[in-house]
């Protein structure tokens, strides 16, 4: 990568991520292209190959997954063929053409039994499939692409796509009361807070492998909804007045979630200098954003 302005090609377009990355200021001056599954799909080879032939990337940016949690209970074979094969085929062919692979990983490789936060190095135990299909392409990605960085993530939100953030001021718009969990523990991250993580690591790149990054601090997916309530109705009066705190296991959601996920983030400001952001301020900043 001679070129001081490496050319990026981001898979996932439509993804939060790649929304992200595309509208950040940044771009402007990288050669960034944002292909959607259509475009390039990364369970298919032949069309990453075709991807890679036309555009000439330096660094490949997978945003492309399979998120959906529970439904992947039900679909196993879809979340491992995204999660886990398209990140082998992403590396196998980023190995042949000698171009650095940046691939999105998350909290829910770990079970959330430990105490404190979980470093890089921390023993991974997914209780979803979900979690199991993210962490088999972590492994297929270390296996076979010598030069890449596995960015771990938690609780992503912004205003693009589908998200905790937009769905609880899309359920305050109908619903008068909420119920929400109160004994899972998360670490939101703002999606434009990751973008910028990335093109500041992206301008360095003398150190690889696998880092955390989230935002601070952490907090119950309870506590979250309170306040994104509590900005929204700066701006507008809703019909949802009471939202209630209620247990996991009252919840009944098909996947089990992890108790408590915090990310420790040291590795990544100890070799790129970059220091966690505040959820709070992004949450600000994405509500005015949806509402004016």
């Amino acid at each position: 990568m001679n070129n001081s302005l490496p050319k990026l090609l981001v898979t996932g377009g439509n993804s939060q991520l790649a929304c992200a990355l595309r509208s950040h200021p940044a771009a402007t001056v990288s050669t960034l292209v944002s292909c959607t599954k259509e475009q390039l799909d990364i369970t298919h080879t032949p069309s990453i190959k075709r991807a890679i032939k036309r555009y000439q990337p330096d660094i490949i940016i997978n945003t492309a997954a399979y998120t959906a949690v529970d439904k992947a209970e039900k679909n196993q074979k879809q979340a491992m063929q995204v999660n886990d094969i398209g990140a082998k085929n992403l590396a196998l062919i980023c190995e042949d053409h000698h171009i650095l692979l940046i691939h999105f990983s998350t909290d829910y490789v770990f079970d959330g039994s430990q105490a404190h936060a979980y470093q890089e190095i921390d023993s991974t135990n997914p209780i979803n499939v979900y979690g199991l299909s993210k962490w088999l392409g972590e492994c297929a990605i270390r296996q076979h692409a010598s030069q890449h960085i596995i960015l771990r993530i938690s609780g992503l939100f912004s205003e693009y796509g589908n998200n905790f953030l937009k769905t609880i001021l899309h359920l305050a718009h109908k619903k008068n009361e909420l119920q929400i969990v109160y004994d899972q523990i998360t670490c939101p991250t703002y999606a434009g807070d990751v973008a910028t993580v990335l093109f500041h690591m992206m301008k360095k790149l003398d150190h690889f492998g696998t880092y955390h990054y989230c935002n601070t601090p952490s907090t119950s997916w309870y506590d979250f909804a309170i306040a994104i309530m509590k900005e929204a109705r700066k701006y507008s009066v809703l019909p949802l007045k009471k939202i209630h705190s209620i247990t996991s296991a009252q919840y009944a959601a098909l996947a089990n979630r992890p108790t408590c996920s915090n990310l420790n983030c040291d590795k990544i400001y100890h070799d790129y200098g970059i220091a966690q952001s505040s959820w709070q301020q992004h949450v600000t900043h994405v509500v005015r954003k949806l509402f004016l």
